[in-house]
């Protein structure tokens, strides 16, 4: 167990390392970006954008900017070796084709179930963002979500029922967070890890003690 909760950057360290070589993924909005920091060339994993884009790399920094090559959340961003550009229709064909392996998202709630809320928090003065999500939670093979796990009044973003519009149900596989990596099928939810926070002291604070 690490001494302390877990940066942005050590969340997408962990979930770039826990990626399969060969596959396909598509990196969410916010958080998500993050991890393509963390795929080495050689790891043979391939990052698909919805805008159109196979083979994305690292985020672009400094003399590498170039304002045309972005990703869906419009950060500019660097291109591997053998990297190939196509319609944002492809782009969604190959998503709810089911030629996406792993999809990792953000969001605002996650039922035990594994149910997804992230395009919209629930407040109506909120602007809402679609974007691909729905696509992507239906047609990827696994889904991976990025979230810190309480919100900013302390309240546990993993819950029994999502309270917040749905993306889509009974689709995360596995969360990671600051405070903990938690596995989600049908049989229930299991702690892989937990960060600054004992494991009982995590299950009573998500209400599953």
């Amino acid at each position: 167990m690490a001494s302390e909760p877990l940066t942005k950057s050590e969340i997408a360290k962990l979930v770039a390392n826990d990626i399969p070589s060969g596959s396909y993924v598509n990196l969410g909005i916010g958080l998500p970006t993050l991890v393509s920091n963390f795929i080495t060339p050689d790891s043979d994993i391939i990052l698909h954008t919805e805008n159109g884009m196979l083979g994305m790399g690292p985020e672009a920094l400094g003399d590498e900017i170039d304002l045309e090559l972005i990703n869906a959340g419009k950060i500019p961003v660097t291109e591997l070796l053998g990297a190939s550009y196509f319609h944002q229709a492809d782009s969604f064909a190959m998503i709810r084709g089911g030629h996406i392996d792993i999809c990792v998202l953000g969001a605002f709630q996650v039922s035990l179930a594994g149910d997804l809320a992230n395009w919209h928090a629930g407040d109506p003065n909120d602007i809402p963002s679609v974007g691909g999500a729905m696509d992507l939670a239906s047609g990827a093979a696994k889904m991976f979500v990025m979230m810190t796990l309480f919100d900013k009044s302390g309240k546990s973003k993993l819950i029994k029922e999502c309270t917040a519009p749905l993306t889509a149900v009974k689709c995360v596989n596995r969360i990671y967070s600051d405070m903990a990596i938690i596995e989600i099928s049908a049989g229930g939810i299991e702690v892989l890890e937990v960060f600054g926070i004992s494991e009982g002291e995590l299950l009573d604070r998500i209400g599953m003690n």
